[in-house]
């Protein structure tokens, strides 16, 4: 008869990882998590925990103690201690279940082939995905975990590491923005203007690129090739180039637009003539300029994917609509613009949320100008590039700048996830 094995028991065990494994008949896996707590142990007792004690004074003695590093570094640490502490949850799981299968007449892997095949039958997946994990803890976590830290302390340009120390102010940064009157005018102006430059720049080019796919997609056009190579120059050329050109060309007094279109424009429409607009000068025409360029500039990506989808949808739902008497605009509403969003969701979100931060159009095109509305930021600048003042400037903010960053963070995220759920982006058809 084969032996009960006790889940409690070994349960308590594994409190000292290993040994719960080693009561399941699992000596190998039991002797690899005994040899990685003790290995964990020896790097805690000498390294980790005087890096945590730095994190958590960041330094005593100016010009010795570098309180920018020893805030890097105690974060660094603070990572691994909580993927260990993860591995050690796993460990007391494991030995729980382990001696439940036993209970069960369940197969368990005991020796080392067996352990060996069962990973490659059923765990194969997850070795695969462990390096993106690392990648993914070194490129997101660890830097976001650097900025909420920062957010947190007083670092600015009084406290520039290490001829002075930084300390922990907690919410005081945070609070700050809406305390006092030039961040609290300067962030309501930033951020209206953000909302409004990422919903009016991406739904432009949003609709001109689904207007010019479904014009270059009906039947009647001729030569679409040369039509679709007209379409991609916006996208072949480097932005920054094309940011830069239009910044010339928009300029007020020897620009293209004023010099040349906009008297070429006033022969057709009278109102127009002798009219200079005060593009690069005028907060109002600059936000109207920057948001024109983006629509040229976002509008191919757009065109490329819709035409892609377009040509997939068959002929035979327009047919059946033809039949039963419906429109073009029916035929839009119902058919073409359902399977554009079915197919194109996820991207036509991650249109506005890049916008949302896109800051070299905003710097390369008038430098967040013109003009100031208070903290440092231009009457053009989105969060983004006033963090970049926030932190470039004479008299550089950077806790400042982490917490805005964490705010945009914050609104991004937010707002892409309820648009995600409420368009069903990620629903997948066989679950």
């Amino acid at each position: 008869m084969t032996t009960k094995q006790n889940p409690k028991k070994a349960l308590l065990l594994s409190l000292i990882p290993g040994l719960g494994q080693i009561y399941n008949k699992q000596k190998v896996k039991g002797g690899i998590f005994l040899a990685v707590t003790v290995a964990f142990l020896i790097y805690f007792a000498l390294i980790a925990s005087s890096e945590l004690a730095g994190l958590v004074s960041l330094g005593e003695q100016p010009f010795q103690d570098n309180s920018l590093f020893m805030l890097i570094r105690g974060a660094f640490h603070l990572i691994i201690v909580v993927v260990y502490l993860i591995f050690y949850g796993l460990n007391l799981k494991d030995a729980y279940d382990i001696a439940k299968r036993w209970n069960s007449g369940h197969t368990v892997p005991t020796t080392w082939n067996d352990m060996i095949k069962g990973i490659y039958e059923n765990g194969f997946p997850y070795l695969l995905i462990i390096p993106s994990y690392i990648a993914m803890t070194c490129a997101i976590i660890f830097p976001v975990l650097v900025t909420l830290f920062i957010a947190f302390t007083n670092y600015d340009f009084q406290h520039l590491p290490p001829n002075k120390l930084l300390d922990w102010v907690g919410v005081t940064n945070f609070a700050n923005i809406w305390q006092l009157s030039t961040f609290r005018a300067a962030f309501t102006s930033v951020l209206g203007w953000t909302i409004i430059w990422a919903l009016a720049a991406s739904t432009l080019q949003i609709v001109i690129g689904i207007f010019t796919a479904i014009v270059a997609n009906q039947p009647f056009i001729k030569g679409k090739r040369i039509f679709g190579v007209i379409f991609l120059l916006p996208w072949a050329v480097p932005a920054f180039i094309t940011i830069l050109t239009f910044s010339n060309m928009f300029n007020d007094s020897i620009g293209a637009i004023n010099t040349q279109v906009i008297p070429l424009l006033g022969k057709v429409l009278p109102f127009l003539n002798g009219q200079l607009i005060p593009w690069k000068t005028d907060p109002t025409w600059t936000k109207i300029a920057l948001i024109m360029i983006q629509g040229w500039l976002g509008f191919p990506y757009i065109y490329v994917l819709t035409l892609g989808i377009l040509q997939s949808i068959p002929n035979d739902l327009y047919e059946a609509a033809y039949i039963d008497g419906a429109n073009a605009w029916q035929k839009f509403r119902n058919i073409t613009l359902p399977m554009i969003l079915a197919v194109a969701a996820p991207t036509l979100i991650s249109q506005y949320t890049f916008n949302f931060n896109n800051f070299s159009i905003i710097y390369l095109f008038n430098g967040g100008g013109p003009g100031s509305v208070g903290g440092g930021a231009g009457s053009t600048d989105i969060l983004i590039s006033w963090i970049y003042r926030l932190t470039t400037g004479n008299a550089p903010q950077y806790s400042m700048a982490a917490a805005v960053t964490l705010i945009i963070s914050l609104i991004v995220i937010s707002i892409s996830m309820v648009a995600f759920k409420k368009l069903h982006a990620f629903d997948m058809e066989d679950v």
